[in-house]
């Protein structure tokens, strides 16, 4: 049996290995300016409110270590819960919801033909808007008195100071204000798709709701779980919508983590305590992450 001779390593000469440096910190040159900013305001602050989890801080920072003390607290007081609660609700009453009519959305204005690129700007016009124009337009709207909605179905409910329909109300004006880019992902997945495959699929007879499942959603699927992972992250950090249009009531019935957090940090000045929130729900975050991840790739095989 012939024995092949190992591969020698490649000597570099005094000119290539300075070309080859020369390339190196052009690279770390222009990467240099991302990894500050990024280590600056993402990382330190990450750091930071790691560290503050574990003092009584106030909202200035200054405080002396209590160890686990704050996260003691928080999984015995009842409001945390109710706020993760509210929290779970809402990702429930967004995230599907948003990413189907998001698809539905999308699979209509991919029927249109003249009038595609308008139909496109119209769903994602609100996507743009500032959540303070938007929560004061549903403000109107839905005014118990004299709302758009309530004098058209002769509706008397006050829709975001009951119980039952705040936080329903407010997972619509969410859906309403993000869908459009969600349209506009799965529109760039449609495009994506072959058209000689639904020429083939029309050949042997498929059409209709046998072509969608057989080949638009499969080849949607990669679009689909991305929309789903984003979503879900988004709808953890739900704050602004909830603020502007409820402050966490009727009840504490809208009441979230991050709402909770603020409450916390910037009404009572417990820094410490409401760093530990953020910390909690960071890693809530994550694990929520990875495990739908996971479940989605493994649906994706």
């Amino acid at each position: 049996m012939l024995k092949t001779a190992p591969p020698q390593a490649t000597v570099l000469s005094p000119q290539k290995r300075l070309q080859v440096r020369k390339r190196w910190l052009t690279a770390a040159l222009m990467v240099a300016p991302f990894v500050l900013l990024y280590v600056l305001f993402l990382i330190y602050p990450s750091l930071r409110v790691i560290q503050l989890s574990f003092t009584n801080a106030d909202l200035t920072g200054a405080g002396t270590g209590v160890g686990f003390a704050n996260y003691v607290r928080l999984f015995s007081e009842p409001t945390f819960w109710t706020a993760l609660v509210g929290t779970l609700y809402f990702i429930f009453l967004t995230v599907v919801p948003n990413t189907l009519v998001g698809l539905g959305l999308a699979l209509l204005v991919m029927r249109l033909k003249k009038l595609r690129n308008l139909a496109m700007a119209a769903f994602f016009l609100p996507q743009v808007l500032p959540v303070s124009v938007v929560t004061l337009v549903w403000n109107w709207v839905l005014d118990s008195n004299f709302g758009l909605f309530n004098t058209l179905t002769g509706s008397t409910t006050a829709w975001f100071q009951d119980p039952v329909w705040a936080m329903p109300a407010v997972a619509l004006v969410t859906i309403w204000w993000t869908v459009g880019f969600n349209v506009l992902l799965f529109i760039a997945g449609l495009q994506n798709i072959p058209a000689d495959i639904y020429e083939a699929a029309a050949l042997d007879g498929a059409a209709g709701w046998r072509m969608f499942r057989s080949i638009t959603w499969p080849n949607l699927w990669p679009v689909t779980s991305l929309i789903l992972l984003l979503q879900l992250i988004a709808q953890f950090k739900i704050f602004d919508q909830v603020y502007l249009l409820t402050g966490g009531g009727p009840f504490d019935k809208t009441l979230v983590l991050l709402l909770y957090s603020y409450r916390e940090g910037f009404q009572q000045q417990h820094g410490g305590y409401a760093s530990a929130i953020g910390v909690v729900l960071m890693v809530i975050i994550l694990l929520a992450s990875g495990l739908q991840n996971r479940v989605l790739n493994r649906g994706a095989r």
